[in-house]
């Protein structure tokens, strides 16, 4: 078995975990656990399902991510960036399709790791990883406004225009006790570990608060008033029924949860390894993440990723180890098996203040604000992807978000191609690209071609050469600074030698790669050019243009 598909956790064993290591992988795996559970409830409500399945999907997930990744300190779960996604799948096909979606986006996400496409998901430019995170956050913000301020209104629309029309028009039923809840909670959430760094906040925001409203029978919504009990069990797996009908309306926002999966899991994994100095194997790592899916669906969860505020946490408290992360997966199981008859009394306004500051931490907006003032393609990229994601749907954002990327990316890339022509005309002596001094021939134009010839570029290419300001008598075509050609590169190539043979000029060709001759060869370049044209070095290609001219 390859390195690469190798996880973690098993080379770690092989190498021995000191003791030290050991305990302190602990320590960080209960605080992670204890940080995860209130996360993992409140991602679950946000995304319009029962909060047992967010921690269902912590606990099924969190090992399996830390037992078969390829990081170190990657904890895995439910994370902010599903909620729109899942939300959206929810009151579309209920939770039933999500279900199939998530076990369908997991087998996605394992052919991405054994296709090796690891790599090439972290290419995505930033810009639009931004876009998505920061329109997810305001979705996110949105939606807790019911439970914030205590509205108490049982259908919330999913369209986020029609979401804020039903707010305006409930905003006379506003609850100041649940305001008061929720505002106390985002304190408490973001300035208490100042006092005691090892205790979060959100756990203390949460005791407090239910303890509060079932002491003093204070009037808000509660888990129980909305989702009822929590079971304190997780049931047994079940295979969901599939038929090609199914995978055909749910394989659109599969490959969306396996996309967004992706990126954000090996965003984590990134950010985690400069933080410990540790390089991660990205491919097992998406095969890990993809297992999750697969069993956490099976066990009746949602979609999860690798989280990166659990992830930064857990390597703060010393985690250094798989084993913290399947520490922390068991400790939300002890705390499910024991506690949640408790959990129910929650307040909805203590999650909302949670999520809020969930939201107010995925928003990025200092980088959105640096972004604007950036390159122009990067704010249109940027600003696409965030009104998209906001005003109508995550999917089509990222889908357009990709393919305006990429359409960004081969403007780039064929305005880098640079193409500059020499002849006897513009004087004897003539620099290249590199200050080379070569004298050309009276009768003869010489091309210098730098960059890949693809797609992008082909057209270019092809107007530059054929558009002449005289006619010679050979054009001399250098490519030593040429890596690729592609299919359209080639049919140009091909365009121009027959062009140029129409009107009986000469088409020399020198410094092809050693590589790029065999491509000449499958191609069919030769039935268009002579062998004997196609020479090493321009040297030789001057001498055979005096000989042509």
């Amino acid at each position: 078995m390859q390195k690469e598909f190798i996880p973690k956790l098993f080379s770690l064993l092989k190498q021995g975990i000191s003791k030290d290591t050991l305990i302190k992988d602990i320590i960080s795996g209960i605080i992670v656990g204890i940080v995860a559970l209130p996360l993992a409830i409140a991602f679950a409500i946000a995304s319009g399902v029962s909060p047992e399945k967010g921690i269902v999907t912590a606990i099924i997930a969190g090992i399996i991510i830390s037992t078969f990744g390829g990081s170190r300190v990657q904890i895995g779960g439910p994370t902010g960036a599903f909620v729109v996604i899942v939300y959206g799948i929810v009151q579309e096909y209920g939770t039933d399709g999500l279900t199939i979606a998530t076990f369908m986006a997991g087998f996605i996400i394992i052919g991405f790791g054994l296709a090796r496409l690891g790599n090439l998901l972290k290419y995505i430019p930033y810009s639009l990883i931004v876009g998505f995170t920061s329109g997810i956050a305001v979705i996110i913000f949105s939606s807790q406004i019911n439970d914030f301020f205590g509205l108490h209104i049982t259908k919330v629309p999913a369209d986020f225009m029609d979401k804020w029309v039903v707010y305006f028009n409930n905003f006379h039923k506003i609850n100041w006790y649940a305001i008061g809840i929720a505002v106390a909670t985002i304190f408490t959430t973001l300035y208490f570990q100042k006092i005691i760094k090892k205790l979060p906040g959100s756990i203390i925001a949460i005791v407090l608060s239910t303890i509060a409203v079932t002491v003093f029978h204070i009037p808000v919504d509660t888990i129980e008033s909305n989702f009822g009990s929590i079971p304190n069990q997780i049931g047994l797996p079940r295979i969901p029924k599939l038929d090609f009908d199914t995978i055909q309306a749910l394989i659109q926002p599969a490959f969306a949860i396996a996309i967004l999966g992706s990126i954000e899991s090996l965003l984590s994994a990134v950010v985690s390894d400069s933080m410990i100095g540790g390089k991660h194997r990205t491919n097992m790592e998406l095969v890990a993440q993809g297992a999750a899916n697969i069993m956490s669906s099976l066990f009746g969860g949602i979609p999860a990723t690798g989280a990166i505020a659990r992830t930064a946490t857990n390597v703060k408290n010393g985690g250094r180890t798989p084993i913290a992360g399947i520490v922390h997966a068991l400790v939300l199981l002890a705390i499910m098996l024991l506690f949640a008859p408790y959990a129910k009394l929650i307040p909805m306004s203590c999650l909302a203040g949670i999520l809020m500051v969930v939201a107010y931490h995925m928003s990025e907006w200092k980088q959105f604000r640096s972004i604007l003032k950036g390159n122009r393609m990067d704010i249109i990229i940027l600003l696409t992807t965030f009104l998209l994601t906001v005003i109508f749907d995550l999917v089509i954002a990222i889908e357009i978000g990709i393919v305006l990327s990429s359409f960004m990316f081969m403007k780039r890339m064929s305005e880098s191609v640079n193409i500059q022509g020499f002849s006897s005309e513009n004087g004897h002596e003539e620099h290249l690209f590199d200050d080379e001094l070569l004298e050309i021939p009276k009768g003869v134009i010489l091309y210098e071609i730098n960059g890949p010839l693809f797609f992008g570029a082909a057209r270019q290419f092809q107007e530059t050469i054929t558009n002449t300001h005289f006619q010679p008598q050979v054009i001399i075509i250098r490519m030593r600074y040429v890596p690729l050609i592609d299919a359209t590169g080639y049919q140009s190539i091909k365009e121009i030698l027959k062009s140029y043979q129409a009107r009986k000029i000469n088409v020399i060709i020198s410094g092809v790669s050693t590589s790029l001759m065999a491509d000449f060869e499958k191609n069919d370049i030769f039935s268009f050019i002579d062998r004997a044209f196609v020479v090493d070095d321009i040297h030789t290609a001057i001498e055979k243009a005096q000989e042509n001219v």
